[in-house]
């Protein structure tokens, strides 16, 4: 139990990282792909507040998102990498709901696709740190021995 708590919640923080890597590679690429030591860094700085700000909105929902991959042992990439999606689309919406009107909107192509890279970035690394070892090992094993006799059979 305590095990898989640590394990959710270092998939999470490696996936909060993963997403503000690619929402900071998208704003400045040039700061990201440097070799000069000063501006890898600041770039460090701002992956790490980037990640502290996308953890603390979007806690709530991988908390439902991780909850459910643990109870029904989802181990696919694909329902992490939706799940991280969906949370990062609920993040471009709200960032747009607090939007005052005026010339300079974050809606717009280039932001979009940031953001679902983000999302699926995130959503991928949770599922490789922590969403492949999801759920009742047993279970796990269980279901995945009816998988292939099934296969078998066909």
């Amino acid at each position: 139990m305590i095990t898989s708590v640590l394990r959710v919640l270092i998939g999470f923080a490696l996936a909060c990282i993963a997403g503000a890597l690619i929402q900071l590679g998208f704003a400045t690429p040039n700061d990201v792909l440097t070799d000069d030591l000063v501006t890898l860094s600041w770039s460090f700085e701002q992956v790490l507040l980037a990640a502290t700000h996308s953890a603390v909105f979007s806690a709530p929902f991988a908390l439902v998102a991780a909850a459910i991959g643990e109870w029904q042992s989802i181990r696919s990439w694909v329902y992490y990498a939706l799940a991280g999606i969906a949370i990062a689309i609920a993040g471009f919406i709200a960032l747009y709901s607090g939007e005052t009107n005026g010339p300079n909107s974050i809606v717009n192509q280039y932001a979009t696709i940031a953001y679902l890279c983000s999302g699926l970035a995130g959503g991928w690394v949770y599922w490789l740190i922590s969403g492949r070892n999801a759920g009742d090992a047993v279970e796990a094993e269980t279901h995945a021995h009816s998988h292939q006799s099934n296969a078998r059979r066909a």
